[in-house]
């Protein structure tokens, strides 16, 4: 069985303020202090994809980390560009870096055009883990000391999901040391050391914790708070009808919905704009949203329709079971583009995709209580 065995010794100073110390604190006098940490880890014994090593300031975690890892720990990333898609590794595609920023929850579009320094340290957080994830190697484990601790820890939990999430998927090998342990059941990794106790536990694979989720109609005055991180516009029909999902009771995600004059269709309402905040990225509260609202309206009797043109909600969309594909993305509604492909951008403008909401339809007590009767 692999085993961590580390030792690290550190020569004392002799210095007169370093005997004074001593004397005041009636501390004997050493040449060296040593710490070891020794315990079983057998890491390799199973396939895993995410590792958490977790411990209190001082514990060993990054000794520990450095130890089993010593080249990939190194890897260091500078960020000096005027944008922080220009910080990526030459090699990484445009396509490649969008889609491993929207995985990890860094979904705010403009915010890829700054550069790193001006970010909020939410943004910063998943940028780092982004460009982590796309410039580390394919057959290397991705080791992130510090994970989540200059971000609160809301950001951190949910920023922690989408990352595991990503490794996951992608059949990679991802390591975070961190001194916070709430973020364990959002990591939700396959195996724990905990540094300060020395010990290695296996995990089971279980469901992320959960979530309070209300959604409410709201004034428009709501969507000041949701116009700047809106990818393309902060405008808004002063004739939508704004709704607002709260997440544990705090505004997370925004839909404002307009009707849509169709000259075949009738009573047909188009979703406007479909914002979630950037703490809140990452948990598909989005369509926790739209899918709510379609079943409401069409129980009403509406037809309801969404036009995006992100490239992740075209996927998202396409992918959902409770929406209809009613044209694909771009202008030519016969193109056989394939949905978010490089050859729908490439067409030139927003590749602009329609669906429509194919799914149940909601109770009256659910319609009634986001506002909608």
């Amino acid at each position: 069985m692999p085993r961590i065995d580390v030792l690290v010794e550190t020569k004392i100073s002799t210095s007169v303020r370093a005997r004074q110390l001593e004397a005041m604190f009636d501390v004997p006098a050493q040449d060296a202090q040593s710490r070891a940490w020794r315990f079983d880890a057998d890491i390799e014994s199973r396939p895993w994809s995410v590792g958490l090593i977790v411990g209190p300031s001082g514990a060993g975690k990054t000794t520990i980390a450095k130890s089993i890892w010593p080249r990939e720990y190194a890897a260091t990333f500078d960020w000096g560009a005027t944008s922080v898609i220009d910080d990526f590794a030459p090699h990484n595609a445009m396509s490649d870096i969008s889609a491993i920023c929207q995985a990890v929850g860094f979904n705010t579009i403009p915010a890829w055009l700054r550069p790193y320094a001006v970010l909020s340290n939410g943004e910063k957080f998943r940028v780092e883990i982004a460009r982590r994830l796309a410039d580390t190697p394919p057959n290397e484990t991705i080791v992130c000391d510090e994970f989540t601790s200059v971000v609160d820890r809301q950001v951190a939990q949910i920023g922690s999901h989408a990352v595991q999430k990503y490794a996951r998927t992608h059949a990679r090998q991802f390591v975070a040391v961190t001194c916070h342990y709430d973020v364990e059941d959002w990591l939700n990794p396959d195996w724990v050391i905990d540094a300060a106790a020395q010990t290695f536990t296996w995990r089971s694979l279980r469901r992320r914790p959960p979530i309070d989720i209300e959604i409410a109609r709201v004034d428009y005055s709501a969507w000041r708070l949701f116009a700047p991180f809106h990818y393309l516009t902060a405008e808004l029909h002063r004739s939508a009808a704004c709704y607002v999902l709260y997440c544990n009771g705090a505004p997370a995600a925004f839909a404002g919905i307009l009707f849509r004059p169709h000259p075949k269709t009738k009573n047909v309402w188009g979703v406007s704009r479909l914002v979630t905040l950037p703490d809140y990225q990452g948990l598909g509260l989005a369509f926790v949203l739209v899918d709510t609202l379609g079943a409401c309206y069409t129980a009403k009797g509406h037809a309801l329709r969404t036009y995006p043109a992100h490239p992740a909600l075209i996927r998202g969309f396409a992918k959902s079971k409770n929406w209809a594909l009613k044209k694909q993305p771009g202008y030519n509604a016969a193109s056989p583009r394939k949905i978010a492909g490089e050859t729908a951008l490439a067409f030139g403008g927003r590749p602009c995709a329609v669906f429509a909401y194919a799914g149940p339809v909601a109770d009256r007590e659910t319609s009634i209580a986001i506002g909608l009767q």
